[in-house]
This record gives structure tokens, sequence and C-alpha cells, in this order.
């Protein structure tokens, strides 16, 4: 397939594409769907597509699944976050990264959320977690999907005329540009199971069970001491702790450090 014939495609099938790859991203799986913004963005600025219908694909792919995990999140909570963490091979810190967003802007993070990768899947099970109503959220994930994907159609209408360039040098790569494209597709999802798999192994740290943990408490063990690191939200969220634990949300260990006991056994929880 040429450039011309890609180019072809694209303006044939190009709101379908666009709707798959918009889907697919808001689903949790690791599918960037900026390339297809910028794509029709660029061929919208040659009259070939329309904004317009370009802004619906987005919307009637975005809004669906931003809506599920949004009530998904209302009825099921943290563990939401959690599987879409595994889904969209982001590190679990993406969770706490989506939970300081909402901290620092509070609902608004859903107007900005779409435009970090991994964030985006995680902020709509968060904003129902912490009982954002429905209407407000669909009105805010709206206007997210809208400035997301506005900006990224906009920089590719702006840059229009590159377009052609771009074909060119694709026509005379002629059948490795999908060779190009793949492996980078195929580079980015390992880049992302390699980096959560890095991420996993250095938490492997010694460990304790519940049942160990209820009995050494029980037993009134004065050498133990317990750390709560969740997020406000999550307390929040789930008011509910360990009996005794101190509660030093995990970015704020670093200021809090001198309420951290140097002479006991410490154990650090954040679900």
């Amino acid at each position: 397939m040429t450039a011309a014939d890609a180019l072809q495609v694209m303006v044939q099938h190009g709101y379908l594409m666009l709707f798959g790859f918009v889907l697919a991203e808001q689903i949790g799986l690791p599918i960037p769907a900026v390339p297809a913004l910028l794509a029709v963005g660029a061929l919208a600025g040659t009259g070939r597509m329309s904004l317009v219908l370009a802004f619906g694909a987005v919307l009637a792919a975005s809004l669906p699944p931003d809506l599920v995990w949004y009530e998904l999140g209302r009825r099921r909570g943290r563990g939401v976050l959690g599987l879409l963490c595994r889904i969209s091979l982001e590190p679990d810190s993406c969770v706490r990264q989506t939970e300081n967003l909402f901290t620092r802007s509070g609902r608004k993070a859903l107007v900005i959320a779409k435009f970090f990768p991994g964030l985006s899947t995680i902020a709509p099970p968060l904003a129902g977690m912490i009982g954002l109503g429905r209407w407000s959220f669909i009105a805010l994930d709206t206007v997210g999907a809208t400035v997301w994907s506005g900006a990224w159609m906009g920089l590719g209408y702006i840059f229009s005329d590159a377009l052609e360039v771009v074909a060119a040098w694709a026509t005379n790569l002629g059948h490795y540009v999908l060779l190009v494209v793949g492996v980078a597709l195929v580079s980015y999802v390992a880049f992302k199971f390699v980096n959560r798999q890095r991420l996993l192994r250095s938490l492997r740290i010694a460990r304790i069970t519940p049942d160990e943990l209820k009995r050494r408490l029980d037993a009134g063990d004065a050498d133990l001491v317990v750390i709560d690191t969740r997020s406000a939200l999550d307390v929040t969220a789930q008011p509910y702790a360990i009996r005794g634990a101190i509660w030093i949300a995990a970015e704020e260990i670093d200021r809090r450090h001198a309420e951290v006991p140097r002479d006991r056994e410490i154990v650090l929880y954040c679900t």
C-alpha cells in the first residue's frame, strides 16, 4: 500500500478509525489516539475531512466507556483503579498521580486528565469513587474530551501543509512504512510492560500477612508500628483504618519523616 492509498483509506474510513483509536485508549488499552487525532486534523486542514464529524466520533468513543468506568468506580471503589493500571500497563503509581491531581485541582482535573497517558483512564472511576455527581461528571468529561481532541486536531490542522511532505516521504519508504509503524507500536507496548515489571521487582520487599499483623496487634506487640500511607481521597472514600495506625500519606513521608519511629518495626499499607 502506497502513501496515497493510505491517505485515501484514511479519508474514506477516518472517522471510524478515529473512533476505534479513541475507544481503545479510553478502555485502557496501550494504544495512543494522538496520531489519529493529528492525521484527522491535517486532513481537515486540506478540506478532506470535517472537524465537526471528527468531534462527534471522539465524543461517541470517549463518553460511553468513561461513564462505565465512572459507574464502576462508584460501586467497586479502588479495586477498579488497580484493574485499570494492570490493563493499561501503566505503573501502579498512576493511581497516586491521578489522586494527587484531583486533590490539587478538584473536579477540574477531568478537563486536563486526558492529556496524560494512563491518567485519562483512571480519572473516571476515581471521580465516581469520590462521589462526583453523574451529570457533573458527564459535563466535565465532555469538556475534557473536547479540549483534548481539539488541541491535537487543531495542531494537525495548523500543520496540514506538512501532510503532503510526510506522504511523499512515506511513498519513498514504500512498504517499510507499515514496518516502522508496527515496530513503533510494539516498542511502545514493550516499554510499558518492561517498566511495569521493573517497578514490581523494586517493590518485592519483606511482607507481612494480614493474619500475622492482626495476631501481633492483638498481642500488643510494642515493637510494631503501622503507617497508613493512603491519600486523602482514599481515606475520605473508605474511612476505615487499622487500629493504632499513623496516617502519613505517601507524598508527605519526606516532610513528616520525623514522625516515623526509628527503633521499631514498621509496617506500611496503602489499601
